[in-house]
């Protein structure tokens, strides 16, 4: 394992023998995070924390850096930048990815509507003088001839669709550049169904086919709604039938095709909206997706977040590095492999289904099993072929795997014995994170100023229900 240089702390090198870097399929298997991302880093420094308070103050710290990111437009590092939440990542790292993901698309807005409002003054410019001091080239506009003759400008258009044409007017059918959807994580997913199951509305799907007519009336002046459903939705067109040379009349519509029954039933929603929809481009549109308003409410759940939902993901974040690490050296060891796998292949099965918290004891007990195996594995060998020449029971082979990881990591068992039945919260949370933490690097920074200190050690109670101890 190594932190490379230059500065990016979160970048981690993980390589095995000549094979180079190896893909990390366990942390998405067991619903984690990324080995290299900031998540992963958050986890290593909270997991070599050994006080609740601690940890407290380090997350609501990393918080408030993620809200000044947010206001200054900078992104979180460690998070891709402009992707779609991974569902088989956990849902903290989804959120981490949202705000990226809305930073992005705030920029490009940005960058689309000024780029709309250079074309918008190139064309008056035109039409008023003919000739004008412009930044853009005339004939990088755009332009539809209408049935009169005239020629419209093509807002918010894209590229050519294919080799359709307008109906009416002939002219080329552009793909209109389309409002972006919505970034959806599991919660949001399971809420909208359960909105949608409850109350039968479909009104995220009106508002979003309202705004793509009206992007493409802007983008194809002069089109009907037939074109509108040719490119929208080419399976409620039907072309017409090759003519076989017989003599009687048609209407219009049935020689250049004709739409779907549902589409010509009186009262369709698309003819509805299509009647009420304006030309307008989508970068001039009323947001659908509002990045500002879905930033605010995560960083908010975030402050509030619980405990429970805090540390589930962590921990799981840091079991998946510590696997992936391990897995880079094991994967060709003759002698440990084998057992490496049948480690990895406990936790994936344990670790994906929803009560997996019930069974954190057996599932350190297999980490520190493998953290042996990094350590010393001449350890491991010996009780292996102990285990052979006695027929070792599995479990009592667990057991005695987890002793020596106990003794290799310096735990004093005597200290263990002597301490009282009712050791405080804190003591027990660091007794099943703090293993977690041998493998990895000291404490680093994350930002560049350092988490608070508190003063005091007396019980404090916090605004989002954390008591500090």
């Amino acid at each position: 394992m190594q932190i490379c240089a230059g500065g990016d702390f979160l970048k981690r090198s993980i390589t095995s023998g000549s094979e180079g870097t190896i893909a990390a399929s366990l942390p998405r298997d067991i619903h984690g995070a990324p080995p290299d991302s900031l998540l992963v880093k958050i986890s290593e420094v909270i997991g070599s924390f050994r006080s609740l308070r601690k940890m407290t103050l380090f997350w609501c710290r990393i918080v408030d850096e993620m809200r000044r990111f947010w206001s200054e437009e900078q992104y979180i590092p460690g998070i891709p930048i402009d992707e779609i939440p991974d569902l088989n990542s956990c849902l903290l790292y989804q959120r981490f990815q949202v705000i990226n993901c809305c930073l992005s698309r705030k920029r490009r807005h940005e960058i689309a509507s000024d780029s709309l409002d250079v074309v918008l003054r190139v064309a008056s410019s035109n039409t008023e003088s003919g000739t004008s001091e412009v930044t853009v080239p005339a004939n990088s506009l755009l332009y539809a001839r209408l049935n009169n003759g005239e020629l419209a400008l093509r807002l918010g258009a894209d590229c050519p669709f294919s080799n359709l044409t307008m109906l009416e007017t002939g002219e080329k059918v552009y793909s209109p550049i389309t409002q972006e959807g919505p970034l959806l994580t599991e919660d949001v997913i399971k809420e909208t169904e359960e909105f949608v199951l409850r109350t039968g509305s479909v009104g995220a799907g009106c508002s979003q086919l309202l705004s793509d007519m009206q992007a493409f009336k802007a983008a194809n002046p002069g089109c009907i709604l037939e074109d509108f459903v040719r490119w929208h939705s080419p399976p409620d067109w039907t072309e017409p039938e090759p003519s076989n040379g017989s003599v009687h009349s048609s209407i219009a519509s049935d020689s250049r095709g004709q739409l779907s029954s549902r589409m010509q039933k009186e009262g369709n929603l698309w003819r509805e909206l299509w009647d009420t929809s304006k030309a307008v481009p989508a970068v001039k549109q009323t947001p659908l997706f509002d990045e500002d308003l879905v930033v605010e409410g995560i960083l908010t759940d975030l402050e509030d977040l619980p405990t429970t939902e805090l540390y589930g993901p962590l921990f799981l974040s840091l079991l998946g590095l510590g696997f992936v690490m391990a897995e880079a050296k094991l994967a060709e060891d003759n002698n440990l492999s084998k057992l490496f796998y049948e480690c990895k292949d406990y936790v994936v099965a344990t670790c994906q289904g929803s009560s997996w918290n019930n069974k954190v004891d057996d599932i350190c007990q297999v980490y520190e099993t493998v953290e042996t195996m990094m350590v010393n594995p001449d350890e491991i060998l010996k009780a292996m072929k102990q285990a052979e020449e006695s027929n070792m029971t599995t479990s009592v082979l667990k057991r005695r795997f987890k002793k020596l990881s106990l003794n290799l990591v310096g735990k004093d068992e005597q200290t263990k014995k002597s301490s009282p039945r009712n050791a405080n919260s804190d003591e027990r949370l660091s007794s099943s994170t703090q293993s977690f933490s041998s493998f990895f690097d000291s404490k680093s920074s994350l930002f560049a100023k350092k988490p608070p200190k508190p003063e005091s050690t007396s019980a404090t109670p916090v605004e989002n229900g954390w008591t500090l101890v």
